[in-house]
């Protein structure tokens, strides 16, 4: 399945988080360590950061893998960011190979990515579209993948008042209610980072001045804690909370 990341701490090249260490993102394209069946992620690829505090999220997605484009990897370089979200993508069957589908998400200033898959979407797409409403104004949440109506949801419990963390485990409850699958969603809105596990791997990686997120690993260094399935993470500069979905 796709592999995704997230950052909060002191700036850091877009560089430094997509193509360091020795597991990096990148690598996590044609070499990921901890699949469900697949062998690559690269369906496309996306990362979203923050250019500075209070500023709107900006975006670079592409269709083609991330090893491909070695003009971002030039321009990553250049650009630094405090909080970031970053993903690769596998697509799932029938659903195709598209910019609109790479993730990071985007609305109301925060970010989104979903690691995973809604088993039997045509069967529950209807009730799906139901409980996100109406999609006018969450254009990527339109996008032709089962990824996008999670991110609908997400976005409708954040509308309804709900915290970063909160709209995520809001929106697992609601498509677990109607259909298996593999619901890991990664969420940032610039000050802090939230995340759900189930189904998938995920890691927290902390320290006093940042907190990584990742499906993965991203080196073979200390520190590295396995998130539990079936939780739901906060993280913001001030700590890191785990707790049972």
């Amino acid at each position: 399945m796709c592999r995704h990341l997230g950052y909060l701490g002191p700036p850091r090249t877009l560089a430094a988080l997509v193509y360091g260490g020795t597991h990096s993102l990148e690598r996590q394209t044609y070499a990921p360590r901890m699949t469900q069946g697949n062998l690559l992620n690269a369906d496309g690829f996306g990362v979203g950061w923050y250019p500075a505090a209070g500023a709107a999220p900006v975006r670079f997605r592409r269709a083609q893998p991330l090893w491909s484009d070695r003009s971002f990897q030039e321009v990553a370089g250049e650009l630094a960011a405090g909080c970031a979200v970053a993903a690769v993508r596998s697509a799932t069957l029938d659903f195709p190979v598209d910019e609109s589908c790479a993730q990071p998400f985007r609305c109301d200033g925060r970010l989104f990515s979903h690691n995973g898959v809604v088993r039997d979407f045509p069967g529950v797409e209807f009730k799906l579209r139901e409980l996100a409403g109406d999609l006018a104004t969450v254009p990527d949440a339109r996008a032709p993948v089962d990824s996008a109506l999670l991110f609908g949801l997400a976005v409708r419990h954040w509308r309804a008042g709900r915290p970063l963390a909160e709209g995520l485990a809001g929106a697992v409850a609601d498509v677990a209610a109607l259909a298996a699958g593999r619901y890991n969603l990664l969420a940032a809105d610039g000050a802090a980072l939230a995340a759900t596990t189930w189904g998938d791997s995920l890691f927290v990686h902390r320290s006093e001045e940042a907190v990584l997120i990742a499906s993965e690993p991203l080196d073979d260094g200390p520190g590295w804690e396995p998130v539990p399935d079936r939780s739901l993470v906060r993280a913001d500069l001030t700590g890191v909370q785990i707790t049972p979905l």
